[in-house]
């Protein structure tokens, strides 16, 4: 069973910070294991609180994308972002991400696969949660798959060490996602201010952090 936004812990990274929610409609399901650790610096509720259509969960499995959002939805029609990486080549100039099919090859009309995408799923945790995640949810592999090459690392810079360049938060990966499926680059923007605050905050009260957060590896998931 899962979580909703909301009934977690009184004290939540990012709760403090401030946000107006966007109505968005490529819908958002996070989904995180209920061993995320990382309490001061994770982003997934507060990526959530940004949007109007959104679902938090915690849990290890739900029977289907429907019973994890609440109300009926076809997986086919959704996009499990990808925790591999993409060869620049694969990527139109411009282009931030590269979706495809159940076997992991690039879809050869991108354009007609992002218009389809009717919701985003993201999973939240280490590399090993999130591969705990992907395979106790079998209803996963029928949806496509996203893989974002991002132009700049991450906001996280040295308080966590990332093991690519291109790796990146919950949030800031919700960031470019709906921004780029919504056209609507001000989803990115509002999102990095928060996420920005969210930092300046969690430095303010820990003056003396000099060493970055333990590595959270994140390697491409194989069937």
């Amino acid at each position: 069973m899962g979580q909703e936004l909301g009934r977690g812990p009184l004290s939540e990274p990012g709760e403090d910070v401030e946000v107006r929610p966007i109505e968005n409609r490529v819908a958002l399901l996070i989904l995180q294991h209920p061993q995320e650790q990382d309490k001061e610096l994770g982003t997934a509720r507060l990526t959530a609180r940004h949007f109007t259509n959104a679902v938090f969960k915690i849990g290890l499995s739900w029977p289907s994308l429907s019973k994890a959002l609440g109300r009926e939805a076809d997986p086919r029609r959704w996009a499990t972002l990808y925790l591999g990486s993409v060869s620049p080549a694969l990527l139109a100039p411009g282009r931030e991400i590269l979706v495809l099919d159940a076997k992991g090859k690039a879809i050869a009309d991108q354009e007609s696969a992002l218009q389809d995408i009717e919701g985003i799923i993201l999973l939240d945790g280490t590399w090993s949660q999130a591969k705990t995640l992907w395979w106790r949810n079998a209803w996963l592999l029928k949806s496509k798959r996203v893989v974002l090459a991002s132009k700049r690392p991450s906001l996280y810079g040295p308080l966590r060490r990332e093991p690519r360049r291109e790796s990146l938060s919950t949030l800031e990966s919700a960031a470019i996602l709906l921004a780029r499926l919504e056209g609507n680059p001000g989803i990115e923007a509002a999102l990095t201010t928060s996420f920005k605050r969210m930092l300046e905050r969690y430095r303010a009260a820990q003056p003396d952090i000099v060493k970055p957060r333990p590595r959270r590896l994140k390697k491409p998931l194989r069937r």
